[in-house]
């Protein structure tokens, strides 16, 4: 028996004698898939998490493919990477109705890795594999001037370019912590954010988790009232 949640939409009619009920589930399995280095989205994502899972929706974390030789990350001290968290494809992603991305910054854009995933997307593309499916983003930067709206800016081509409908954080129901500037923190409107430090050594403050609690909790609230694509 569905819960009150659920989105009914009911078509009646007889046909040999037989009642006939369609139900359409709303969505409430969602991907979060992240890329870090030092961890700041990390712990992004794992708030995100949270707030998703707090509406009783079900939150996937996974990680985009490291592209750098483990020489190299040594070489920038970046711990070793979390192999509980599997590793998204393409295939993956298409299963899901909706996702958000983690993302830090490079220059005010998103890093090669996770660009280097949605280049491997051309086949959904063709297809419309991720049409009209919902999309969100958080992100890190190491500076306030250092992407906190262009990186996710950066995101919206790929999304347009696959259907993806865009849902972003807003102000609506974090007006108070985007308008403090009682402290420093990331974020915007364009979706929850951290400020890692020049060297990395910041790490996610209590106001920027808020955010990205918050951000999980609108985003899977939200989807709950769409119906997922039709199949191509």
């Amino acid at each position: 028996r569905p819960s009150s949640q659920h989105k009914k939409e009911f078509r009646h009619y007889f046909h040999h004698s037989h009642f006939v009920i369609t139900l359409t589930m709303p969505i409430n399995r969602i991907a979060i898939v992240y890329y870090t280095t030092w961890g700041h989205v990390r712990k992004l994502a794992d708030a995100v998490k949270e707030g998703i899972e707090s509406t009783g929706s079900t939150a996937d974390l996974f990680r985009v493919p490291e592209t750098l030789p483990r020489e190299v990350l040594e070489k920038m001290h970046a711990p070793a990477t979390d192999v509980s968290i599997p590793e998204i494809t393409p295939e993956i992603l298409e299963t899901y109705d909706a996702f958000l991305f983690g993302i830090p910054t490079r220059y005010g854009n998103h890093v090669a890795q996770v660009r280097q995933f949605w280049d491997r997307t051309g086949g959904l593309w063709a297809k419309g594999g991720l049409a009209k499916k919902l999309g969100g983003v958080f992100f890190s930067t190491g500076t306030l001037g250092g992407g906190q709206e262009t990186t996710a800016l950066s995101l919206m081509s790929t999304y347009a370019h696959h259907g993806i409908v865009y849902v972003p954080l807003g102000y609506a129901t974090v007006f108070p912590q985007l308008t403090n500037l009682s402290e420093v923190h990331g974020g915007s409107a364009w979706g929850a954010g951290t400020l890692a430090g020049g060297d990395g050594s910041r790490q996610p403050s209590e106001l920027e988790l808020t955010l990205a609690r918050t951000q999980g909790k609108d985003f899977a609230e939200f989807a709950a009232r769409v119906e997922p694509p039709k199949k191509q």
